[in-house]
């Protein structure tokens, strides 16, 4: 089994010590693939000392102008081969200037703060507003993931709660429903008042030898939404008269 180590590139911490010639540094900024880079520098011709142009790539010789001018008005630590800074008054020959990477990228975020390379910012600096450094951007990050957190907690709980309410209510209706009175009239009356209530809904139906109706209600169900309408009492929903009268007319009829 690899250990951990036997994977560990390092890339990070290479690249911190990494100083890049000025046409590299440029054509990375550009945005040249790093495996692609001196095949496109040997495509290029140099215009000035350590100034290279590219046939297609219009950005390369603006970039590598504007890092020569940083280093030479000191705003840029530069280097030679072996990566050490110089002394900013001490000269470098153009074409032997290497840029330590941080100090490259630090160049960059100052003078072009909506220009993030990708060889040299990650995907959080990339997408951080300028204004916004990368240790307050995971800080506001954090604390976006807490608060999501709690959230999400606060809306388990009001569904338990929620929950323990119905059942509450559940309760409380089949124990209303237990404690209600027994009004049980009997059979004969029962009768009487289906018999009744028969009478009623047939006379309310019926017409003059004339022709005329009896009421204004055309038929039961104008009757049922009348008395829905009007009447908001125990008992009178629309399944129960319909299932009243329909019990009514057949007392009636018997």
């Amino acid at each position: 089994m690899k250990k951990t180590w036997e994977n560990d590139s390092c890339e990070a911490v290479q690249s911190y010590f990494t100083a890049y010639r000025v046409p590299v540094a440029a054509a990375l900024w550009c945005g040249i693939e790093p495996g692609e880079v001196e095949e496109h520098l040997a495509l290029s011709t140099e215009v000035a000392r350590g100034v290279l142009k590219h046939p297609y790539i219009n950005c390369l010789e603006p970039r590598c102008r504007a890092i020569h001018d940083a280093i030479v008005t000191g705003l840029l630590p530069c280097s030679r081969e072996d990566g050490k800074v110089v002394p900013t008054e001490e000269h470098v020959a153009a074409e032997r200037r290497h840029i330590p990477r941080q100090h490259l990228k630090d160049w960059i975020a100052a003078q072009f703060p909506s220009d993030k390379p990708e060889f040299l910012f990650d995907e959080i600096e990339r997408n951080t507003h300028s204004a916004i450094n990368k240790d307050a951007y995971q800080a506001l990050q954090a604390d976006r993931d807490a608060l999501k957190a709690r959230l999400e907690k606060a809306a388990d709980a009001y569904r338990k709660l929620r929950a323990e309410r119905d059942d509450l209510v559940t309760a409380n209706e089949k124990l209303a429903d237990q404690l209600k009175p027994s009004k049980d009239v009997g059979l004969r009356a029962e009768t009487t008042y289906l018999n009744i209530i028969g009478g009623m809904l047939a006379l309310f139906m019926m017409k003059t030898p004339a022709g005329k109706p009896h009421s204004v209600f055309s038929s039961q169900s104008s009757l049922i939404d009348q008395l829905l309408a009007n009447f908001n009492k125990p008992g009178i929903t629309e399944r129960t008269l319909q299932e009243k009268f329909a019990a009514a007319k057949k007392s009636l009829d018997q």
